[in-house]
């Protein structure tokens, strides 16, 4: 971070910095680089794309900022917009500024460890409620019809992430073709469309510090889009994986046991926003392939020099096992023709 850079683009952009500008790395490495900014009364967050090892669209900041000042205003709830550097100008990369929320962020089980049984059920709870609230959004009515092609997005999405693999795979894996020849076989004749936020779980959110039921604020926008809504919670359950460690490089609070079971995450969801949870196990079958994919990609760009976190390499462990529990779900489907959440 060129803080120089940064305070000048902030007076440019006529916001006013009073004092010394100081700039803290909140979180960086697999996903969007973020930083604490702050002068002597007012504190911002800066967003901006990895230095390295970046993928076709995964770090989209012009999508963070149009989906976030969209929303601003609804039920969900978002760090207002205040200034986005579309040309990357000032950083050499593009950029956004954000208000600072204060609140806490559950990344790890430690930090999941300061709450209690009852705060996190009720944190879970509320996430799902947000979701819910964030798949309801009136899109058109925000400003968002153009934000994405909803139109056949689940075949697309089968379609881009298996070019995603050729792009990052490390090895063969016979269980990828047979996932990836299963899902275009079993793609949804029909679909509804939202805005999706193509990221969420607790890690992603702020929440109260005091009431961990309350959602103070979600993040990280990057993967957002118009597209299927159930891939979002179907994506969300399979985040409970607890493999999914490996891809994240750490011991996260989103895999943790203390956490409601996917089962009940998806009725939840099913309940609360009066969706069907139709073909159910396609929707899980395509979020463990792109988690596969994710792993895979991470791997792929540790061994080529851009190893983000010392398990990078390792992460990769991982997509064998999310390639079989893709398999697992549309076998479920095609022997039994059960379509409900017995099968996550």
């Amino acid at each position: 971070m060129d803080i120089a850079a940064l305070r000048d683009y902030l007076v440019g952009a006529g916001i006013d910095v009073e004092g010394e500008l100081r700039v803290e790395l909140i979180s960086g490495g697999r996903s969007n680089l973020t930083f604490k900014a702050y002068d002597d009364r007012t504190t911002w967050v800066v967003r901006r794309p990895p230095t390295s090892g970046l993928t076709p669209s995964a770090h989209d900041m012009a999508r963070e900022y149009t989906v976030t000042s969209r929303l601003a205003g609804t039920s969900v709830p978002v760090a207002a917009a205040v200034a986005f550097d579309a040309d990357g100008a000032a950083l050499g990369a593009p950029m956004t500024v954000v208000e600072y929320v204060e609140g806490s962020v559950i990344r790890d089980r430690a930090d999941l460890a300061t709450l209690t049984d009852a705060q996190v059920e009720a944190s879970a709870a509320a996430l799902v409620a947000t979701l819910v609230d964030l798949h309801a959004v009136d899109y058109r009515a925000a400003g968002l019809e153009n934000f994405g092609r909803p139109h056949e997005f689940v075949a697309r999405q089968v379609a881009l992430w298996a070019r995603q693999w050729d792009r990052v795979k490390t090895r063969d894996l016979p269980d990828f073709a047979a996932l990836h020849a299963a899902l275009s076989e079993a793609i949804p004749a029909t679909s509804d469309a939202s805005i999706i936020h193509g990221d969420f779980r607790i890690d992603n959110t702020i929440l109260d510090s005091e009431s961990p039921d309350i959602v103070r604020a979600v993040v990280d926008w990057e993967m957002s889009t118009l597209g299927d809504p159930l891939t979002d919670i179907a994506l969300m359950c399979v985040y409970r994986t607890p493999v999914f460690d490996l891809v994240l490089g750490a011991d996260a609070a989103w895999t943790s046991p203390r956490l409601p079971s996917p089962e009940v995450l998806a009725q939840r969801y099913a309940t609360l926003s009066g969706r069907d949870l139709a073909d159910w196990n396609f929707y899980l079958a395509l979020a463990n392939f792109k988690l596969g994919v994710i792993g895979e990609g991470i791997t792929h760009r540790a061994l080529h020099g851009s190893d983000a976190g010392g398990d990078a390499r390792r992460a990769a462990e991982a997509t064998p096992e999310f390639m079989a529990a893709g398999l697992r779900a549309l076998r479920t489907v095609s022997r039994t023709g059960h379509r409900s959440t017995e099968s996550l």
